[in-house]
C-alpha cells in the first residue's frame, strides 16, 4: 500500500491507470468515467473488465479481480510490489530513488540496466559494421532479398564480423565482466580466464535485434551468411540469444513494439515465422505483423498477444515443420478463445518469398481470403486420409476430435460437428454422439463462483456517502456516520463487513478503500459498487434520508416480530402492567415504521 510521502504514493498520484492498463488491454470508453475491455486474467468473449478513470482502479465483473494501478501491473507481469512501482515509474519517466531498492533489488536493477545499455551498444556496433567492406556480402544478400538501406535502418539490421574479439574489445571498456557474461553475447573456454577468455557467439552473421514491448533491445537473432566457408562449423542457419535476466524467449513476440498500435487499430494480428517474413510483410504495408521466437507459441506469448486483439491470422511456412507448428499454435490459441484464420501459401513459398515473387497486393489478397482455422484442419484431415472408406473417415474424425475438444463453447462445438459431418459424409447424429462423449471427458479447470450478492440501492448510496471526498458532502457524511454507528443499521446486511471497515477507516484509508482489510469477495464487491455510475447523482439530502430509512426498516420489523410473542405471553399470564408497557413499545415501533415508510417514499 502506498502512503503519503513515500515514493509509491508519489508515483500513484501521477499515474493514469487508463493509460497504464491500456498498454496491456484494448480499452473502449464506456460511460462518463469508465473504460471497458476483455479481461486479461480470465477467458471471456464479452468485455467485463472495467477501469475507472476518476477513482483510478480496475474491476472485472466476470472473475472479480480488482485493484489499483500497482496491483494490475503486479498481476499481469507476475512481479512484486516494488517491481510494479518501478515499472510504472519508468513508464511515467519518474526518476527512481536509490533508497527505493533493497540491496538485492538494487543489484538486480543495476544488472538489468547494464544489460539494456550493453545491448543498445551492441546494436550500434553491429549497425556500424554493416557499413564496412567486410559486410559487402551481407549487404548484397539483403539487397537481393529486397531489403533497402532504409528498411535496414528501420529494423536496425546489423552485421557481426567474423571475429571473436572485436565486439568484446568494443564493450569491455564500458561494461564489467559480470555484465558481459550475463549478456548471452559471449562464450568462453576458460571461465576463470576473465574478459580476455571471452569470444563472440555471433560471427559472420546478419544480426536482427529483438526488442521488448517498449522497444528496448534485449536479444539478437543472427543469420549465417549463405556464402560462409565450412557451414557445418559455422553453426545453425539462425542463432538466437540464450535466456538472460532481460530476455525470456517464451515471453517475447518479435516486432510487437512496432506492431502493437496497428494491431489495436485493425483489431487483428498476422503471425509469421521468421525475421525476413516479418520485414517483408511489414514493408508491404501490413504493420500488424509479429512472430514468435520459436516455431510455436508459448502460453505467455498467447496471453501477451491477447491483450491487443484476439483476432489472428496465422501464416507459418507450408513445409512439414511449419504445418506442425501451425497446429500446435492453433491448439493453444483455440483454448484461449482466439478467432483464428490460417493462410496457406502455394508450396515452397514463405511470406517473404511470396511477396518478392507475387507482390504485396497478392499477399494482401491472401490475408483477405484466409480460411477459418477449422476449415484448414478439415482440409488437412482429408489430405492425410483421402479415401472415402469407413476406416479413413474414422481416422479423419479421430484426428479432428482433439481439436474440437479444445473449443470452449459448446454451441461452437455443435456447429463444428454439423460442418465436419457434412464434409466427411458422416451421419451427423453419430458424430454428435462422438462429440458428446469427447466433451464429457474434456479436461478443463472450472471455477466455482459464488452466487452474486445483490446490493440494495440504500446500501450503495450510504457506501458512496462514506467514501465521498467532497466538502459538499461533509455534513451528510458526518450524519450518516453517526447514525450507523449509534443505531448499527448496517448489522445483518450482507455489506456489514464493508460498512464496518469504512466506519473505522481513517481519512487517508478512505482515499484508497480497496486497500482496506477486507476479504477478497468483499473487496471485489466494493470495487463493483465503486465502478457504478457517478455517485454525485445520488448524494442529495432526500436520497440519503430515504436510504437510512430503508436500512432502518428491517431492524424495526424484526423488533416488532420479536415483541409480539412477549405481548401474547403477557396477555396469557394476565400481567396488565407488562402488557401495557409492551403495547406502548409496539405502538412506538409501528409509528417509527410508518415514519420510515414515509421517509422511504421521499415524504
Amino acid at each position: 500500500m502506498s502512503n503519503p510521502g513515500d515514493f509509491a504514493y508519489t508515483v500513484k498520484q501521477q499515474a493514469d491507470i487508463v493509460r497504464i492498463v491500456g498498454d496491456y488491454v484494448k480499452l473502449k470508453k464506456s460511460g462518463a468515467q469508465n473504460f471497458s475491455g476483455i479481461c486479461p486474467f480470465h477467458n471471456e468473449k464479452s468485455p467485463s473488465f472495467s477501469v475507472h478513470a476518476t477513482k483510478q482502479f480496475y474491476h472485472c465483473f466476470g472473475c472479480g479481480v480488482s485493484g489499483d494501478v500497482f496491483s494490475f501491473v503486479q498481476k499481469i507481469e507476475n512481479s512484486s510490489f516494488p517491481e510494479a512501482v518501478r515499472s510504472v515509474a519508468v513508464k511515467l519517466g519518474i526518476p527512481l530513488p536509490k533508497q527505493n531498492f533493497s540491496p538485492g533489488e538494487a543489484n538486480e536493477a543495476s544488472l538489468r540496466g547494464k544489460l539494456l545499455n550493453l545491448h543498445e551498444a551492441a546494436t550500434l556496433f553491429f549497425e556500424q559494421q554493416m557499413r564496412t567492406p567486410a559486410a559487402a556480402g551481407a549487404r548484397e544478400y539483403l539487397t537481393g532479398r529486397g531489403i533497402t538501406d532504409e528498411v535496414m535502418k528501420q529494423f536496425r539490421i546489423g552485421y557481426a564480423p567474423d571475429s571473436g574479439s572485436s565486439l568484446r574489445d568494443k564493450l569491455k571498456s564500458e561494461f564489467d565482466e559480470a555484465a558481459l557474461k550475463q549478456s548471452g553475447l559471449f562464450s568462453w573456454k576458460d571461465e576463470a580466464g576473465g574478459i580476455s577468455a571471452m569470444y563472440s557467439k555471433f560471427r559472420n552473421r546478419i544480426m536482427f535485434p529483438i526488442a521488448n514491448e517498449q522497444g528496448k533491445v534485449i536479444a539478437f537473432g543472427g543469420r549465417i551468411m549463405d556464402g560462409a566457408v565450412e557451414k557445418e562449423k559455422a553453426g545453425p542457419k539462425y542463432l538466437n540469444s540464450p535466456e538472460t535476466p532481460i530476455y525470456s524467449k517464451g515471453r517475447v513476440l518479435y516486432n510487437l513494439d512496432r506492431a502493437k498500435e496497428a494491431i489495436r487499430k485493425l483489431d487483428y494480428s498476422i503471425v509469421v515465422e521468421g525475421y525476413l517474413d516479418i520485414i517483408s510483410v511489414f514493408t508491404a504495408g501490413m504493420h500488424n505483423v509479429i512472430a514468435s521466437s520459436g516455431t510455436a507459441f508459448g502460453e505467455a506469448q498467447v496471453k501477451l498477444l491477447g491483450r491487443f486483439s484476439k483476432n489472428i491470422i496465422v501464416n507459418f511456412d507450408p513445409d512439414t515443420a511449419g504445418a506442425a507448428a501451425t497446429e500446435r499454435s492453433l491448439a493453444m490459441l483455440v483454448e484461449e478463445d482466439f478467432n483464428i484464420k490460417v493462410i496457406t501459401l502455394e508450396q515452397g513459398l514463405d511470406p517473404d518469398l511470396f511477396i518478392r515473387k507475387r507482390g504485396a497486393e497478392a499477399y494482401q489478397k491472401e490475408v483477405i481470403n484466409s480460411r477459418k482455422y477449422f476449415h484448414y484442419l478439415i482440409d488437412r484431415a482429408q489430405a492425410q486420409f483421402p479415401s472415402r472408406t469407413a476406416d479413413s473417415k474414422v481416422k479423419a474424425l479421430n484426428y479432428l476430435l482433439p481439436h474440437i475438444q479444445r473449443v470452449p463453447s459448446r454451441i461452437v462445438r455443435d456447429e463444428l460437428a454439423s460442418e465436419i459431418a457434412q464434409r466427411l459424409s458422416i451421419d451427423s447424429a453419430v458424430l454428435r454422439q462422438e462429440l458428446k462423449s469427447a466433451a464429457s471427458s474434456r479436461t478443463q479447470k472450472v471455477k466455482a463462483d459464488a452466487p452474486a450478492q445483490q446490493t440494495s440501492p440504500a446500501e450503495k448510496i450510504l457506501i458512496h456517502v462514506l467514501l465521498s471526498q467532497s466538502k459538499e458532502d461533509a455534513a451528510v457524511q458526518s450524519n450518516v456516520h453517526d447514525v450507523l454507528t449509534s443505531e448499527h443499521l448496517h448489522e445483518g446486511w450482507t455489506t456489514e463487513p464493508i460498512f464496518d471497515a469504512l466506519l473505522h477507516a481513517s481519512v487517508e484509508e478512505l482515499r484508497e478503500p480497496l486497500q482496506l482489510a477486507l476479504s477478497d469477495s468483499d473487496r471485489s464487491r466494493l470495487a463493483a459498487l465503486l465502478m457504478g455510475s457517478d455517485e454525485r447523482e445520488d448524494l442529495t439530502a432526500t436520497t440519503v434520508r430515504v436510504a437510512l430509512a430503508a436500512m432502518r426498516r428491517p431492524h424495526i420489523e424484526r423488533a416488532l416480530q420479536q415483541l409480539q410473542p412477549q405481548i401474547d405471553e403477557a396477555g396469557r399470564q394476565g400481567n396488565t402492567l407488562e402488557l401495557t408497557q409492551l403495547s406502548a413499545e409496539k405502538l412506538k415501533l409501528k409509528r417509527a415504521l410508518d415514519e420510515s415508510m414515509r421517509a422511504g417514499q421521499g415524504r
